[in-house]
């Protein structure tokens, strides 16, 4: 762990079977629960419980990894990492577009892994006017400190919501009027779509793209042109682009 980490430790990192049953019990917005591994009875049973009741993600560790969580810490088989920032829910990113008068514009991201792609993806969604970002529970980097640091302060302004399923979660936005554009291959240029309505732009995990589940629940595929040797952009990198081609049009940009 290095001396940054150290200074975070109490931050972000509730090592203790008692403090983290206080953690959830307060409601303070949890990113993950770490148990030792096999432990699922007595007391962590109970801890285990709770949280998945709460909707927060479970994950087994050995010893060894739980030491490091906690810089070596006491931690009794149990270590919590805090959130960096409260989630938001659907409803709240509906409310803030409708209180700015413009059509919702949302950003999912399908299983980033990397807290730097989320965060500089917070970054974006912040410059560009997103009213918000949705990413899954499971199987996803959540608002952790480095991803909020790598959104240089995008984290306090934009809202992000943590939802169980990626691919309900966009029947759910149709159903409420929004446009869902999946960033993949083979789709249509990025820049003949129409953005000026309820969008919701759909970007995919560093390895594997968007999950083909979630694609097939898309309105849209759309590309970026790839001239290069190399056939797919940073995720972060290619979601900036779009969304400026997004804010382009509905700033009214007209291109000569």
């Amino acid at each position: 762990m290095n001396k940054e980490e150290q200074s975070r430790r109490g931050e972000d990192v509730i090592a203790g079977r008692n403090a983290v049953t206080e953690a959830l019990r307060s409601g303070r917005p949890i990113d993950s629960l770490y148990v030792a591994r096999g432990a699922h009875t007595g007391s962590i049973g109970a801890l285990i419980a709770k949280a998945k009741k709460q909707g927060i993600p479970v994950k087994e560790a050995d010893a060894k990894k739980l030491d490091y969580l906690c810089g070596n810490a006491v931690h009794q088989g149990v270590v919590a990492l805090a959130a960096a920032h409260t989630y938001a829910s659907l409803d709240d990113l509906f409310a803030l577009a409708q209180e700015r008068g413009e059509p919702p514009f949302f950003i999912v991201a399908d299983e980033l892994e990397d807290p730097h792609n989320l965060g500089a993806i917070l970054r974006t969604a912040e410059c560009a006017g997103a009213h918000g970002v949705i990413i899954p529970k499971r199987r996803s980097v959540g608002l952790t400190y480095a991803v909020g640091k790598a959104s240089a302060g995008a984290v306090e302004y934009v809202p992000v919501v943590r939802v169980t399923n990626i691919a309900s979660t966009l029947e759910e936005l149709k159903q409420r009027g929004v446009w869902t554009y999946a960033a993949d291959m083979d789709g249509q240029n990025w820049c003949s779509v129409d953005y000026k309505g309820p969008t919701a732009l759909v970007i995919g995990s560093e390895g594997f793209g968007v999950s083909r589940l979630v694609k097939e629940s898309c309105d849209f595929v759309i590309s970026l042109p790839m001239k290069g040797k190399i056939n797919s952009l940073n995720a972060s990198v290619a979601c900036g682009v779009i969304c400026y081609e997004v804010a382009r049009q509905r700033s009214g940009i007209v291109t000569k």
